[in-house]
Order: C-alpha cells, then structure tokens, then sequence
C-alpha cells in the first residue's frame, strides 16, 4: 500500500470510530458518574426543564442524560398549569436558566456553556 491509500485508511477508520462514539441526541457517550456530577450541578444552580410526558422533544432530552434525569429539577406542566403560566411556558421542553427561558432541547454542551456546569 502506498502512503495515501494508506492515510485514506486511517482517516475512515477515525470517522467511523467518530460516528460510533456520537449518538443520535448530539453529545458523545459520557460516564454515568460524569452525567450525574453534570445534572447535580444543573439543579445546585437553580436550572429547571419544563416539559410534559407525551412530548417527544422532552423525551429526546430526557434520554440525553439516562438515568441521570433524575437529579434534574423538572415539572411536568400538565400537573402543574398554573406554575407553568406564570413562568410564561409556551412549549416544551423549556429550560430557565438564571432567569432566561431556552425553549426547545438543548445539547448537553449546551446546558454547560450556559450553566457553567462542568461536562467532561
């Protein structure tokens, strides 16, 4: 094999192992214990999502963290209208962050840069 066929070689091998590694949500596959710290730190800041169980988007966000979600603040705007209402919910999923509604799922990435959660 010559050196480009070679190189050609390594690089689909790198893609493949880039592809494999990334999953459908957008964020690579992270250690359980990583996403725990990450979600732990969301709710000690005060982050909430605000969603509904029959919401597809919420659900695509709630499998970006796994297990995980369980230490995020959540309400689930169905049992609870009026607080909805008030803190002017107009679709789902939606994240308040230090005072500012992010509607739509937002990558773990994401969360980080506004939160300044650790996600490692």
């Amino acid at each position: 094999m010559d050196k480009k066929k070679i190189f050609l070689v390594i690089v689909g091998i790198v893609i493949t192992i880039s592809i494999i590694g990334w999953s459908v949500t957008g964020y690579f596959v992270k250690n359980d214990s990583d996403i725990d710290k990450f979600a732990k730190c969301l709710s000690e800041k005060g982050v909430t999502m605000y969603g509904a169980e029959g919401c597809g988007h919420c659900k695509q966000q709630k499998e970006m963290f796994g297990d995980s979600f369980k230490y995020v603040n959540y309400v689930e705007c169905p049992d609870k209208p009026d607080l909805c209402l008030e803190k002017g919910i107009k679709g789902y999923p939606t994240w308040i962050i230090n005072g500012m509604l992010y509607l739509g799922a937002q990558s773990l990435e994401t969360l980080s840069s506004l939160t300044g959660c650790n996600l490692k």
